[in-house]
């Protein structure tokens, strides 16, 4: 096997985000946005699964804070319906679903949200070309 073949990055397995309190953090991860709570894990983090990824949420040893970069994208079913139910349990959004790419076979909508950290999360569904 060569050097090239034995490292193949593929699927991603874990996706961490850093929150100022991890508490807090879960209550919003398994309540509001309805993940999967895995387990939590010294020293404060959270586990949560994400389809096949598994999302680590937790404090940054140092006490440093900065909220990420990234932008995670969570697959719905019914964007519209999802933005309503997430409404419902408060979570605080940037702007309603909207149209961001259209092509003859899909419309690929989304709606941005913030968690209590002000790390970027959105929702995104394809619907039928009206």
């Amino acid at each position: 096997m060569t050097a090239n073949e034995s490292l193949m990055l593929n699927t991603i397995g874990q996706i961490a985000i850093t929150v100022r309190d991890v508490e807090k953090a879960t209550t919003f991860y398994r309540d509001k946005l309805g993940l999967k709570f895995l387990f939590k894990a010294p020293p404060k983090m959270a586990f949560f699964q994400c389809g096949t990824i598994s999302l680590l949420v937790g404090e940054n040893e140092t006490g440093e804070f900065r909220p990420s970069t990234t932008i995670l994208y969570f697959d719905v079913l019914n964007i519209d319906a999802s933005y309503t139910a997430l409404l419902q349990r408060e979570v605080s959004f940037v702007a309603a679903p909207h149209l961001v790419h259209k092509t003859a076979d899909f419309e690929l909508w989304m709606a941005f949200f913030k968690d209590p950290d002000e790390n970027m999360f959105a929702i995104q569904s394809r619907k039928k070309p009206a």
